[in-house]
């Protein structure tokens, strides 16, 4: 991955004399509840993982203005992987002395940015960036994605994206080592009106890019289609449309879940399918 721009240094000073921490101050805007329904995917589909970490770590990287999503970042991850920590980091100073207060074992705060600072060097198991990348300019998301990625454990995930103010809807990009997997769609499915709304809330890396010609705008448009062939499935709730809406995506498009995931509200597509053209 390259990028013709990488973010500016933050102009904070850093504690200690260390380097200026690598980023940029974001609004900082945060709700509790917010991220659950990545928290809950990222339970499901990398637990295991955690769990096999011999002291898995799990970055809550630029968490906002307030704590809120650290601390429930470790409460569901915990539920997965009972010997997770959660280090919440954050580029402005005040607000890792705020979340001080907040911390508690397997829950820590502190000062820095995509240069993903943990005691000793630690190779997080997880790493998750969410409405952090939506300020930057599209070029400069791949060097974020390439920084981040080599700061991984060797089995670690992290996973970047975009959702509303209150969680209902919810786009991410989920990657290893090794660079993009998977790009999960997930919405409160009462809330949803067609499946293409879930455009306003595509990652940095996708949204510029939902034009004529461009993969993610054909997905979306199948997407959409395939939402409207299943209305008849509407009489039997909002969750048994958009599985058959699933499934029949899944003739067209290289999906990485199934019904399980489905009827969370969520459909999972291989990143390949969706790279932006050029």
């Amino acid at each position: 991955m390259s990028s013709r721009a990488t973010p500016p240094p933050s102009r904070a000073g850093s504690p200690g004399g260390r380097a200026r921490p690598v980023g940029t101050v974001t609004r900082g805007t945060t709700n509790p509840n917010r991220l659950r329904r990545m928290d809950r995917w990222i339970a499901a589909t990398h637990g295991a993982a955690l769990r096999r970490a011999e002291a898995p770590v799990a970055v809550d990287l630029g968490y906002g203005a307030a704590p809120w999503t650290a601390v429930e970042l470790l409460a569901r991850l915990r539920e997965a992987a009972p010997r997770v920590r959660v280090v919440g980091i954050e580029i402005e100073p005040a607000r890792v002395a705020g979340a001080k207060p907040y911390e508690r074992e397997g829950l820590s705060f502190r000062h820095g940015g995509f240069e993903v600072p943990l005691e000793g060097g630690a190779r997080p198991a997880l790493i998750r960036a969410a409405n952090v990348l939506r300020q930057y300019d599209e070029e400069q998301v791949a060097a974020v994605w390439e920084r981040l990625c080599a700061r991984l454990a060797p089995d670690g995930l992290l996973v970047e994206g975009t959702c509303d103010e209150i969680g209902r809807r919810h786009v991410w990009v989920a990657l290893g080592p090794e660079g993009a997997r998977t790009v999960t769609f997930a919405t409160r499915l009462g809330s949803l009106e067609r499946p293409s709304d879930l455009a306003e809330r595509l990652p940095k890396a996708l949204i510029h890019r939902n034009v004529p010609g461009e993969p993610v705008h054909a997905f979306l448009r199948d997407f959409d289609r395939a939402w409207a062939a299943a209305a008849p499935y509407a009489s039997y709730g909002a969750r048994q449309r958009w599985i058959r809406t699933a499934r029949a995506l899944a003739a067209d498009w290289p999906l990485a879940d199934g019904p399980g995931r489905w009827r969370q509200g969520e459909l999972t597509v291989r990143w390949e399918a969706l790279r932006p053209a050029g």
